[in-house]
């Protein structure tokens, strides 16, 4: 079967506890790692480790996804943001650092769901393109 839009999938699964576990001791794995806007947002969760794990869990699955489609084969994936429509679906904004990156692999579209489970986080990740 073929997929003309699918250029690239990525997948990632992330230990809460972990997470919680950088939360605590190091102030700035936050500033490194999430965008503003993501730290904002974690603010409103009843478990903002559980919160930022799913979406470090994106960042990762976002670089799976997409890197190898770049010249460079890499790029920071710090600058992947994932955040919530008013009915709470998630996204990746694609607009910002992401987005020359995105049009250099030929991405036009990011499509991502999220799951957690127990101590688990995990993300998957369909880029489309032409």
């Amino acid at each position: 079967m073929d997929y003309p839009c699918i250029k690239g999938i990525g997948i990632d699964m992330v230990y809460i506890p972990t997470i919680r576990k950088y939360i605590e001791q190091n102030s700035a794995f936050l500033r490194r790692t999430f965008t503003s806007k993501e730290q904002k947002a974690s603010a409103d969760r009843a478990d903002p480790a559980q919160y930022y794990a799913a979406r470090f869990a994106v960042k990762e699955a976002v670089f799976k996804a997409v890197a190898h489609l770049t010249e460079n084969k890499t790029f920071d994936f710090r600058i992947v943001e994932t955040l919530n429509t008013d009915d709470e679906a998630p996204y990746v904004t694609t607009d910002g650092a992401l987005a020359p990156i995105l049009q250099q692999a030929g991405i036009t579209q990011l499509h991502i769901s999220i799951t957690t489970e127990g101590d688990y986080a995990a993300a998957f990740v369909v880029a489309c393109g032409t």
